[in-house]
């Protein structure tokens, strides 16, 4: 089978989000061949190269979704071409700005948006593909002066809501900056029609988004053009993270203005629904991303949990010794980057209540950000600060030395070289975010069989199962009550730390979330499959490449009566199980092997 892996952010690039994951999917699906399509964010990613690429990723394209765009051939191109695309552009600018609907949801839309207003942006966001793809890009008109009007009208529309009608020209150009770089997918080269040496999409047999956003428009085309069957998987909900972006910025700086955060919601919410809608399969990473894809408006029977796979190896040592060594069943272990949405203060202050009563307990908070000045940012010198305050150097005598119960360390330090020393250097690991997707840093803990103190947030209770302690977050009373009552119970630890760790082996390794992929793409091939007209070397068409007896509908199954010959099943082949034998004889032949191991057909898709 060739797969379209679709990505933005990530493989293959060296560094990015969903790069190990991606990795490790495409290696485990040895038999499968890859084309990866990749959207780079920043100048720095793509200079920072690709990483080591398996063998059966044999294709790759990517483009830039950063930096100045290509300009269409002859500028904004003709008067019938400039009509076109006011006429497409216009009718996305009415649906990101259309108030919010009365009547009753679509059933494929975002939260309150009406079946009017997704149909408009879908026909909107095909007419401007078609539109790019007939005369070469529209990057160029996306930011022309007609763009910015025809957002502006649409903006001052009655009806339109609050934060829209107060746009002004500042921020009615930089949302067209920004649709610009979101729909510079629609003028890219990756869609071909099937001839020549090249097909790009047109040539794939399943389409994998391995995110939301941007990433998903390819996907899309090529499923209204060629059939494509598509498949989006999320693991932290893109809704969600360009939200908390347009609140914080989009640099981590000053939040955006109120109009540019309204219209680029409005985008992003349209964007997510119709690829809900149209998406054959989606496959979230925990029902935390499941609860709002269904709020904006996927079909639950297309959804389908599949938690993210992670390497056990590197934290087996650590888990297969089990309980903390002497010395550090004391000791608090917090892993990760030190910013806001983690809330260490809260953690600095709920251990200020657990040495009150428990005086030779200690704190060990490990940053895994590295490379960077610690002082270069506000919120971890903050923290340094606090705990200088909280817990002065204390000496136990008048000779001895102070020495502070809160330390700060950095992952590849002698002391901790590696993430299992991390989780390996205390009894009890902590999370104190108040924002949190799925949490990484959580199942590490648990492949290390450490007992752990969580906070309520994103899908801490469905990793944790009851393997662990669980508090309300934002409140430092119920985490140091919680620490306390595993620290002062060293049974109940080890107890809490084997079952976290059987738990983890159980769900989130990756031989398991590969194993589950291999199947869902051979459902995907066996409902959807994609119909081309098989040509010969020359390009011709080539007769008889199928046999007949493969288009009936019907399964083959190994016999039963002791004969050794197939029977044949007549009706629909969903409602029976996959077959355990295909005839030879009814097999189309392989024109090209595409990897290693058996063909899908051979496997019952």
């Amino acid at each position: 089978m060739r797969v379209g892996l679709l990505t933005e952010g990530g493989y293959p690039y060296a560094t990015g989000d969903a790069r190990v994951w991606c990795d490790r999917l495409v290696r485990g699906l040895a038999q499968h061949e890859f084309e990866v399509y990749a959207l780079g964010r920043d100048p720095g990613q793509q200079a920072g190269g690709w990483g080591d690429l398996p063998r059966n990723a044999g294709w790759v394209r990517t483009a830039p979704l950063w930096g100045e765009p290509e300009r269409m051939p002859g500028g904004r191109g003709g008067r019938r071409q400039r009509r076109r695309f006011a006429e497409h552009f216009g009718e996305l600018a009415e649906a990101i700005s259309a108030p919010y609907g009365s009547g009753a949801p679509h059933g494929s839309g975002a939260p309150g948006r009406t079946t009017v207003q997704a149909d408009r942006f879908a026909n909107a966001l095909h007419g401007l593909a078609d539109l790019a793809g007939e005369h070469g890009g529209l990057s160029a008109a996306l930011r022309s002066e007609d763009a910015v009007r025809t957002l502006e009208r649409a903006c001052r529309t009655l009806g339109a809501p609050h934060g829209a009608q107060r746009a002004r020209v500042a921020d009615l150009l930089t949302v067209t900056e920004a649709l610009e770089r979101a729909l510079r997918p629609l003028s890219l080269d990756w869609y071909g029609d099937g001839a020549g040496g090249d097909p790009g999409l047109s040539g794939v047999d399943l389409c994998h988004a391995a995110t939301g956003g941007a990433a998903v428009l390819p996907g899309l085309l090529a499923k209204r053009r060629f059939g494509t069957p598509l498949l989006l998987t999320e693991y932290g909900v893109r809704l969600r993270e360009c939200y908390l972006a347009g609140a914080a910025g989009a640099a981590g700086g000053r939040p955006l203005p109120g109009p540019v955060r309204t219209l680029l919601a409005a985008f992003h919410g349209l964007l997510a629904a119709e690829a809900y809608a149209r998406a054959d399969l989606i496959t979230p990473g925990n029902t935390h991303t499941r609860r709002w894809q269904e709020r904006c408006g996927a079909e639950r029977e297309r959804l389908r949990t599949v938690y993210p796979g992670m390497d056990a190896a590197r934290f087996a040592e650590v888990g297969e010794r089990g309980a903390a060594q002497p010395g550090d069943d004391r000791t608090l272990v917090w892993v990760g980057r030190i910013e806001p949405p983690k809330d260490v203060i809260a953690l600095l202050h709920a251990f200020a209540e657990v040495r009150r009563w428990q005086p030779d307990a200690r704190l060990r908070i490990i940053e895994t950000r590295r490379g960077e000045d610690p002082e270069a940012d506000g919120y971890p010198a903050h923290c340094r600060a606090l705990a200088d305050h909280l817990f002065p150097d204390e000496a136990a005598d008048a000779h001895s030395t102070g020495d502070n119960p809160v330390s700060f360390e950095r992952l590849g330090d002698p002391e901790v070289p590696a993430l299992a020393d991390a989780y390996g250097a205390g009894g009890v690991v902590v999370l104190s975010s108040v924002v949190e997707g799925f949490p990484v840093g959580l199942v590490e803990a648990m492949f290390c069989g450490r007992a752990t103190v969580s906070t309520d947030v994103g899908a801490v209770c469905e990793v944790i199962g009851g393997t662990g302690l669980v508090v309300p977050p934002r409140n430092p009373r119920a985490l140091a009550d919680a620490c306390l009552a595993l620290l002062s119970d060293a049974e109940r630890c080890a107890r809490l730390g084997a079952a976290a760790r059987a738990r983890a082996l159980e769900l989130f390794t990756v031989e398991r979330n590969v194993a589950a992929f291999r199947g869902i793409y051979l459902e995907l091939m066996s409902h959807c499959p994609v119909r081309r007209e098989e040509v010969g070397a020359g390009g011709g068409p080539l007769p008889f490449a199928r046999p007949a007896e493969a288009h009936v509908p019907g399964r083959w199954t190994a016999g039963r009566d002791g004969d050794g010959f197939g029977h044949w099943l007549p009706g629909p082949a969903a409602a029976r199980p996959a077959p355990e034998h295909t005839p030879t004889w009814a097999t189309p032949p392989a024109p090209e092997p595409l990897g290693v191991g058996p063909r899908p057909s051979e496997e019952g898709a």
